[in-house]
């Protein structure tokens, strides 16, 4: 069983690779940490919250509530695509009462890192601001986390420009300091999210299979980024590539982040080992087996407990 932290801003696709992690066998979701991005942080806890409830499990994986905006940058939220909400298409009938920690993000982090006898994986679905606040004031977690696998960025193409995705897009300043870290990084950008689309067909056998299937086809329904090949759901591949690595390719890498100008927030990969002496700071996915994509999902929802 591998220990995760999940870091993120649920949002559609943060809230089924929530759903996924803790139901998941071998993992073990020893906290959840939110941050504004899809939409604002206090949106993003309570959708933390209720996916943890759904599931009977709010007294056991805590929540705690992080940055409101961004380090530097001003916010931009994506309401557009995930709704108001940010989970627009299914009501909790049954809200969690079940309060936020009283400790914000960052301490909640540093003190569950710190603690745990065991290896910690950070899973990062959201802007960083969390992460680079927490790099930044206790370096000493650094040595702490095995990795962090980290939706976002693109070596070729962006979603809030034409070179930015929008986790780094949000905050690129957070990003920086994550890339520069020194921690393990493995990079889950659009370079694979963009082509691992969740088919119609996988989303009309879900929604049969059973209570949860339900629920994550209502959610997905309502993701405003879809098209006719099926739907994207970005921060899924973080918790496939953390389970069947086989199934995706990567190539390592080392990666700036801009952080002005017009190219704010994208991605550039030294491909040619030629800036940065040959060193590398992340492996970045680049290829994955979309068919075996979907026949996990539609295998992890059909293992939910209800």
């Amino acid at each position: 069983m591998t220990d995760i932290i999940m870091d993120c801003d649920p949002g559609i696709d943060d809230a089924v690779a929530l759903s996924i992690a803790l139901n998941n066998a071998h993992l073990n979701v020893k906290l959840v940490t939110t941050v504004a991005g899809n939409v604002s942080v206090d949106k993003t806890t309570k959708n933390a919250l209720n996916i943890i409830n759904f599931f009977g499990k709010a007294k056991t994986v805590r929540v705690a509530a992080g940055a409101k905006q961004p380090l530097i940058k001003a916010f931009e939220d994506a309401a557009r695509i995930h709704g108001s909400s940010g989970i627009g298409g299914y009501q909790f009938t049954h809200p969690s009462l079940v309060p936020p920690l009283k400790v914000n993000a960052v301490q909640a982090l540093y003190n569950e890192i710190m603690q745990s006898s065991n290896p910690i994986t950070l899973v990062a679905t959201g802007s960083y601001t969390n992460v680079a606040l927490l790099l930044s004031e206790y370096p000493e977690v650094a040595k702490k986390l095995t990795r962090i696998i980290a939706m976002g960025g693109s070596l070729s193409s962006g979603n809030m420009t034409s070179v930015a995705e929008f986790n780094c897009f949000t905050d690129p300043h957070a990003a920086e300091i994550m890339y520069q870290s020194g921690v393990p990084i493995v990079m889950v950008g659009l370079d694979i999210t963009n082509k691992a689309l969740l088919t119609h067909a996988t989303l009309q056998t879900i929604a049969h299979l059973n209570s949860t299937g339900k629920m994550l086809y209502d959610i997905i329904s309502a993701d405003g980024d879809q098209n006719n090949q099926g739907v994207a759901m970005h921060d899924v591949n973080t918790i496939f590539y953390l389970l069947h690595p086989e199934f995706i390719h990567t190539q390592a890498f080392w990666i700036d982040v801009q952080t002005t100008g017009p190219a704010n927030g994208a991605t550039v990969g030294d491909i040619r080992g030629a800036y940065h002496n040959g060193k590398t700071n992340a492996e970045v996915c680049t290829d994955i087996d979309v068919q075996a994509f979907n026949n996990w999902f539609i295998n992890e929802v059909k293992q939910m407990p209800f």
